[in-house]
Formats: structure tokens, C-alpha cells, sequence
């Protein structure tokens, strides 16, 4: 018994000394910020599933701004001056836009650009549409993509208020209405977010952070995402004339033999090029927005008509325009008697993995060591798809995903692990505050932590 005793006071002894080894890591404004979240996981959660009630799938408008009052007014709260920018002209709801001025000019650190979207792909006839709970896990409509990465946002920024650091901060917010099917053309739809992006040092994205087997990752690059439509024609006429000097090919093999040199003759690192929809006939019909379509045809009449669109993903845009050109010189390559044209919609630019954007990771990872939790590595970029802060990616560096840690994004049953959310919480609240301290001028790369204060 006496042993048993000796060894649960050893046991208490090692607990002790390994909470006060902890605690010497984080300075005093950083341990109260740790504390105003444990303290506020209840409320954090109800604000989470408040939102997620709101149906704000992309073309529901009206869900979309509602979402945008509430988060607004919680900024505001914060301190924050916050503008609400329409985006009638895209035929989107727009743009929340909220910015923290620095009190004393360049003494705040790094200017930090916080990026985050309102919308789901959940539009209003989804029949998903319920926010649930069973122990730690939330299911519901934009769970993990990306409404639990706004709350993560929101109370990393109430606890610097809590801890009387959000005062000497300079941030800017800008929340999409639209990420999921951006507005066309850029240039209205990510005006706002390229001009913040322009007079900031760094950007931060709030979207999912990846985990995989219980090791988080933290992602410095996301790959593009940019549809192309393939239009063929040829000559018409009894099946019998098919592939003669007078009659050629038809559409239909023109496009197969487009698509299957794509498949042949494109792989590279890095790259990929699906194909989401195919039509040929005696006429084809193609939807509007693109996603559906009809086709007549009869077994013995050559095809003079033919359709496929789909999206290739890039590391880069410099791969991106050298695969254009060679789907480009592919396409040309006609069969006899055949035509076929390619067009690449605008879509999203690439965000190609820079070292100032992995100098952003190791200051992650310094806060990560401090709060005690496990180094996050980089995350492969072929894991995750395009996202906003690809618009801004040519400016400044950034890290493209320290929000929620769910499964099952884009899908029914989406949902978000509720109790990952303090420690992201925690982990960004340190992120944002070590950035606001050091040197305005600092190189990223020579930061080893973040915690060098001015």
C-alpha cells in the first residue's frame, strides 16, 4: 500500500512540474488567451450551430447575408470597423469586408489578412439541411467547410481581446459569399480580397485543417482548379460512309481521340485533368450552368456534333499555362473532315508552395510546441482542393487552411470534430498574436518561433 502511495505522489509530482513547464512556455497574455477559450467551448459551439441553421448555400442569397449580419456584429463587438460590399453584378450575395487599424502605425507587427467564406454547396433544396450532435461530433451543412473555421476565427480573436492584445493588432477580415462558385469575373467577385491582400504581410485562411490518423497537417499550397469545355464537329451522313475520304470521323471520335491523348500524353507531377461530362449526337443541348445537358442520335447516322467539359488542377500557374498550350496543341490535331475548339473558364489560380509560406508553418509550429501539442507537417498538396487564398497567393505568403477538423466536406453527413476546435482555437489565437509582435520589417524566414517581441 505504502508503495502504491509513494508512486501516485510520484505520478502527482510529474504532472505537477510537466503543467508548470507548460505554463513557462506561454507568456502571461498567452495563457489567459488559452484560458478564455477552455473557458468558452460551450459558447464557441453554440455559435457554431447557430450557423449552421442558417441555410447559406451559394445562390440563397438572402442565407448567405444573414450569415454575414451575425458574424459582423460579433466583429464589430471586437472592435472592428466592418463594411458589407454587394455583389449584384456577379449575381452573388458579397462581401464581408472588417478592418482592425493599427494604433501606432508600423508597430503592430505583421499586418495579418484573414480569409474565410459564408456560403456552403448545401443550397436550399439540399435535403441536408440538420444540425446534430452525438458526443464530440457536429453534423450538419458547412460544419467543416467552412462555418466551424469562422467560429475558430472569431473566438481566436475575442481571446486576444480577453487577454488585451487585439488593441495592438492591425487585421483585416474578408469573408467570400461566394468560394464555392465564385462570381464571374474575378477581378469584381475577389476585388476586395486582392486590394486587402496588397497593403497586408501575410494571409491566413480559415478553411479546414487537415488530420489524418490524429497528426494535423497545416497546408502552404493549393492547387487550381480551372474547367475546360472541348466542342467538336464533323460531316454527317449514313453510319455506312463513317470513316471515309468524303465523310471523316464524326464528332464523337474527334473527341475521344482528343480525350484519351489527354490521358496519354498530360501526366506530369502535380497535375491532374478529369473529365465531368460528355455529349454527342445528331444534337447536343448543354444546360446553362453548365452541369447537364441532352443529346439525340441514332445508331446509323454519323455524329456531327460532340461536347466534354472538366478542370485540370495545377501546382502552379506557370504549369497551368503549359498544359493549357498542350491541351491546346492536342485539340488542334483534327481528325479528317473533324473541327474541335477548347475553351478554359477562369476558375481558381494555384497557390504554389513558397519558403516565406513554410516560414509561417514553423511559427505555427512554434506556438504548437508551446501549447504542447504535435508538430503539424506540410500537407501534400494533391490532399486538398482550390480555395480563395490562391487569389491572393501572387502577393504575400500564407497558410491555406488552420480552421476546423472534419470529414467529409461537400457531402451529406459532413461533419466537424467539436473537440478539435479549442486547439485549433489556441494554436491560431498564438499564431496571430506572435505575428502582431514581432519586427513589421522581420523576414519571415529569420523567425523561429514568432515569439521575438519588438
Amino acid at each position: 500500500m505504502q508503495k502504491k502511495i509513494l508512486a501516485a505522489i510520484g505520478t502527482i509530482a510529474f504532472v505537477s512540474s510537466a503543467t508548470f513547464a507548460f505554463a513557462q512556455q506561454l507568456s502571461a497574455p498567452e495563457q489567459a488567451m488559452v484560458s478564455y477559450i477552455k473557458a468558452n467551448e460551450q459558447a464557441s459551439n453554440d455559435l457554431l450551430k447557430q450557423l449552421v441553421e442558417i441555410n447559406s448555400g451559394t445562390r440563397n442569397l438572402e442565407g448567405v447575408r444573414t450569415v454575414g449580419k451575425i458574424i459582423s456584429g460579433q466583429l464589430t463587438d471586437l472592435g472592428f470597423k466592418t463594411q458589407w460590399i454587394p455583389m449584384d453584378e456577379v449575381k452573388r450575395a458579397g462581401v464581408l469586408v472588417a478592418e482592425h487599424p493599427c494604433p501606432e502605425p508600423g508597430k503592430c507587427g505583421k499586418r495579418m489578412l484573414l480569409i474565410g467564406h459564408m456560403d456552403t454547396v448545401f443550397e436550399k433544396d439540399s435535403p441536408f439541411q440538420t444540425y446534430t450532435v452525438n458526443g464530440h461530433i457536429a453534423t450538419g451543412p458547412g460544419t467543416n467547410d467552412m462555418k466551424g473555421g469562422l467560429v475558430i476565427m472569431l473566438y481566436a480573436l475575442k481571446a486576444m481581446q480577453a487577454a488585451n492584445v487585439l488593441k495592438q493588432t492591425e487585421i483585416t477580415i474578408v469573408l467570400s459569399g461566394d468560394e464555392e462558385a465564385h462570381g464571374e469575373p474575378a477581378s469584381i467577385s475577389r476585388r476586395d480580397m486582392i486590394a486587402a491582400a496588397k497593403h497586408s504581410d501575410v494571409a491566413l485562411e480559415f478553411e479546414g485543417t487537415p488530420r489524418v490518423d490524429g497528426v494535423y497537417y497545416g497546408s502552404v499550397s493549393r492547387r487550381s482548379s480551372i474547367t475546360w469545355h472541348l466542342k467538336a464537329t464533323g460531316e454527317t451522313g449514313h453510319s455506312s460512309g463513317i470513316f471515309s475520304d468524303s465523310k471523316g470521323y464524326g464528332a464523337i471520335y474527334e473527341v475521344a481521340r482528343i480525350l484519351d491523348t489527354f490521358r496519354t500524353q498530360l501526366p506530369e507531377k502535380y497535375l491532374t485533368y478529369n473529365v465531368g461530362l460528355v455529349l454527342g449526337g445528331t444534337t447536343v443541348d448543354v444546360g446553362s450552368e453548365g452541369i447537364s445537358g441532352s443529346a439525340t442520335g441514332k445508331d446509323n447516322v454519323i455524329s456531327p456534333t460532340a461536347y466534354a467539359s472538366g478542370d485540370i488542377r495545377t501546382i502552379s500557374n506557370d504549369q497551368s499555362d503549359r498544359v493549357e498550350a498542350k491541351m491546346k496543341a492536342i485539340v488542334a490535331q483534327h481528325l479528317p473532315k473533324t473541327n474541335a475548339t477548347i475553351e478554359f473558364g477562369e476558375g481558381y489560380p494555384a497557390m504554389a508552395p513558397t519558403e516565406d509560406s513554410r516560414a509561417l508553418l514553423k511559427i505555427l509550429n512554434g506556438a504548437n510546441k508551446s501549447l504542447g501539442f504535435t508538430e503539424m507537417p506540410e500537407l501534400d498538396p494533391m490532399k486538398r482542393g482550390a480555395g480563395d487564398i490562391s487569389f491572393v497567393a501572387e502577393y504575400l505568403p500564407g497558410l491555406a487552411g488552420i480552421g476546423a477538423t472534419g470529414d467529409g466536406a461537400h457531402a451529406p453527413g459532413e461533419t466537424v470534430d467539436l473537440s478539435a476546435q479549442p486547439i485549433n482555437t489556441e494554436r491560431d489565437a498564438l499564431l496571430m498574436y506572435r505575428l502582431s509582435r514581432v519586427d513589421a520589417k522581420a523576414d519571415l524566414k529569420t523567425l523561429k518561433s514568432g515569439k521575438e517581441a519588438k
